[in-house]
């Protein structure tokens, strides 16, 4: 992870994103500026889940090392040490790949 210890509050995560490919699959590579974000990445951090009704705390469904796939406009992008980062809660989550 990052060069600062960042542990997220509650039912967030940190997520780093995972680069997509430079090039189709016919071979046209592709310039930054045409690429979009990627909406996959890797879990760095997670909180320690969120809180029912009665104050019980219930854990995430993910975990660090998970690989997930996430919304287009999902999260906040922050910069810890000299990283890139994205800090998302769990439902913004759409599934873990593999």
């Amino acid at each position: 992870m990052a060069s600062t210890n960042f542990r997220p509050l509650h039912d967030r995560v940190v997520v780093r994103r995972v680069e997509s490919e430079e090039k189709t699959k016919g071979g046209i590579i592709i310039p930054d500026t045409a690429k979009e974000k990627p909406q996959e990445g890797e879990i760095v951090a997670v909180g320690s889940g969120a809180r029912d009704e009665t104050g019980k705390v219930v854990p995430l469904d993910v975990k660090e090392g998970d690989r997930v796939i996430f919304g287009k406009w999902s999260g906040t992008e922050v910069k810890l040490g000299d990283e890139d980062l994205l800090i998302m809660k769990e439902s913004d989550i759409m599934g873990v790949v593999g």
